[in-house]
């Protein structure tokens, strides 16, 4: 959906008492460990809450990964994400970082996988998270399981 209908769907559940927790990738193979890090990040929002993803544009994955990525085009990892009970919005973005969109969504909750830390988020993203007055979480990281991986499994296993 656009970033608009976003913040509009964001307002109506602050007036309600929902929270509104934001997360954000590329989810370019979804794989468990994307599986069981949003639902980790559903359950920030409570029953009366929504979790929204900001998925990185196919733009701002390649300037992000590299050339050769990504492997599945935006609308097929949004199409792909929004199948998930867990997912509640789906908003691409097309920057290179997500300071923009968290200052209109003003997320109650911020949260990342565990393999990134306070010091680690872009400092323009945890200027805007700072100013939306957003908990910032980090979930467990579930170990084994990366897009990277993934690619590399595909590969060596040849033709199929």
């Amino acid at each position: 959906m656009s970033l608009k209908k976003a913040v509009a769907i964001r307002r109506r559940l602050a007036r309600a008492g929902g929270t509104f927790v934001l997360t954000n990738g590329v989810f370019d193979l979804l794989h468990p460990g994307h599986a069981s890090f949003l639902e980790a990040a559903r359950r920030l929002a409570g029953s009366k809450g929504k979790l929204f993803v900001a998925l990185n544009s196919d733009r701002s994955t390649t300037s992000l990964k590299g050339p050769r990525r990504p492997i599945m085009d935006e609308g097929s990892r949004a199409y792909t994400l929004a199948q998930l009970r867990s997912v509640d919005g789906i908003v691409i973005f097309r920057g290179r970082r997500l300071a923009r969109e968290i200052a209109a969504l003003k997320p109650d909750v911020y949260c990342k996988a565990g393999d990134y830390t306070l010091a680690g988020l872009d400092p323009s993203e945890r200027a805007a998270l700072e100013k939306a007055g957003s908990k910032i979480v980090f979930l467990p990281f579930l170990r084994g399981f990366s897009t990277t991986r993934l690619v590399r499994r595909i590969k060596a296993a040849g033709s199929v």
